[in-house]
């Protein structure tokens, strides 16, 4: 008791100077919500001991957009911020600084120790919270069960009937009743069904016409938003002082996790016995997959499972939203969508899937500007120079921005504000269409180098039958004020603040 009380006394007379400070220039971070036009009063001011803690503080609910805002105004589009007690965090939205980081020197750049302790409970050691070997190994693993066949057609028939099984049926009851819908938390429980069906063959049924509560879904939201904000908090020692004393926000994560891994366990508990019973049994989803081919370590197992799960339902339910939001202000890319709906509609399902080229881009070009993970950081395991001329420290942050590369102009051109899936795309000389490939590391919206997505392939599957799915059913119309432009929040993954409420029109038959 002692050792605690004295460990707290010690924390309090080391932040102490830094919270007179703060008391002293309250007023002055009010400048840094303001856009300037010149590159001196855009970048955050930096004093002793604290750094730009006034700034990155001030600026914690748009620190994408801030960040993105700094870069814009470096030359090299690579920014150093200082923290407190002189700990630097480097921000790049450089393509040459993204190579380097996750591939030239790739071991260099693991997600570290930072990254991995803030996420340890939740996601344990897990593929996306794993480095070195253990990275290696389930890596090794997961790109065997991805890269079969029989995933790709289990994914299609899952996809399939969650699109035509609940999800058409819903929006045709909303056409009906004509309800307002918050389509970002239908895409969220659309997606959830899909990657729970996937990883653990369960179907926790969240896409049921009255929207129920599920205490797994909901127990996973929970786990995930917390564990967002130990990353985001200016100063990890508030959390780490709260999960030592089991209170506030720690304690809520403490139970959600203990809700997340509970059930989880069980899934896979019972799916060992299932296989065990039958073993002729058809290993189709991920957890039988791994469990068949001798994985049968339960928190192995389950750690790997609650990752992709992560990975499935929010990425791709992010990436849906910003898409509906942007073709409806842009109705001359819906319309072309349409069109390229009307002219693959006789194909087998697989066949048109790979021929939406529109679509495609379209999807994209929504995911440039609004990708489902904005930022990615990796911790220096030694001194390097980024190819820029940046000098990075052993123990330096250094994270790569989505959000600001597809921002900037060096990048994208003059026009890189406008909503344009032209420029993924080209012709030939009959007018057929095809699709341009990007630089994984000018647009690292999947990551890219050896850590680059497994179910990128799966994930456009999913979003393109949805997006055909959807549009030759239905228009999706915000509801609001005309003027009316969503927040866009940084959490693991990129949301809407507040939801996206729409109504949702019968389209009729396309002409």
């Amino acid at each position: 008791m002692f050792l605690q009380i004295l460990t707290l006394a010690v924390i309090f007379f080391l932040t102490f100077p830094f919270f007179f400070f703060f008391i002293l220039n309250i007023n002055s971070n009010s400048k840094s919500n303001k856009p300037s036009s010149t590159t001196s009063d855009v970048l955050p001011k930096r004093y002793p001991i604290i750094g730009s803690y006034l700034a990155v503080k001030s600026n914690l609910r748009n620190r994408v957009q801030w960040i993105t805002q700094i870069l814009q105004h470096c030359p090299s589009a690579t920014y150093t911020l200082h923290h407190v007690f002189g700990y630097r965090q480097i921000f790049t939205a450089n393509p040459d600084n993204v190579h380097h980081i996750l591939k030239t020197n790739f071991n260099n750049y693991p997600k570290g120790h930072f990254f991995i302790n803030v996420f340890f409970d939740f996601l344990g050691n897990g593929i996306f919270n794993a480095d070195g070997d253990p990275w290696k190994f389930q890596r090794q693993v997961s790109s065997h069960e991805f890269n079969t066949k029989s995933l790709r057609k289990f994914v299609e028939t899952v996809v399939d009937s969650e699109l035509h099984g609940r999800l058409i049926p819903f929006l045709s009851d909303a056409v009906s009743d004509r309800t307002v819908v918050d389509l970002q938390d239908v895409l969220q429980r659309f997606a959830f069904d899909n990657v729970c069906k996937i990883a653990f063959g369960y179907d926790p049924a969240c896409l049921l016409p009255s929207l129920p509560p599920t205490q797994f879904a909901d127990a996973f939201e929970e786990a995930t938003r917390l564990s967002a904000d130990r990353f985001r908090a200016p100063l990890s020692i508030h959390w780490r002082i709260e999960r030592f004393l089991n209170i506030g926000s720690e304690r809520k994560l403490k139970t959600a996790i203990s809700r997340v891994r509970d059930f989880s366990e069980k899934v896979v508990r019972e799916k060992k016995q299932e296989l065990a019973d039958n073993s002729s049994l058809k290993s189709v989803d991920l957890l039988s997959r791994f469990l068949s081919s001798g994985h049968s370590d339960e928190n192995f197992v389950t750690d790997i499972v609650i990752s992709f799960i992560l990975a499935g339902r929010d990425t791709t339910s992010a990436a849906l939203t910003w898409f509906f939001w942007l073709i409806y202000k842009h109705p001359e890319v819906e319309k072309e969508i349409l069109k390229e709906i009307k002219e693959k509609s006789d194909m087998p399902v697989y066949e048109e899937v790979k021929d939406m080229v529109y679509i495609h881009a379209s999807l994209c070009e929504s995911m440039r500007l609004y990708p489902p993970v904005p930022t990615d950081g990796k911790l220096a395991v030694e001194d390097d120079v980024l190819p820029d001329g940046t000098v990075v420290k052993k123990g330096t942050l250094v994270t790569y921005a989505p959000y600001a590369m597809g921002r900037m102009e060096k990048i994208w051109g003059p026009d890189w504000a406008e909503f344009k899936p032209e420029r993924w795309l080209e012709s030939d000389e009959a007018g057929k269409r095809s699709l341009v490939g990007r630089d994984p590391y000018t647009y690292p919206v999947f990551n890219a180098g050896p850590r680059i997505c497994l179910g990128k392939e799966m994930a456009f599957l999913q979003m393109k039958r949805l997006v055909g799915g959807v549009l030759r059913r239905f228009k999706v119309v915000p509801v609001g004020e005309e003027r009316f432009e969503p927040v866009f929040l940084a959490y693991l993954t990129a949301k809407m603040e507040g939801g996206f409420p729409v109504r949702v029109i019968e389209r009729g038959e396309l002409h």
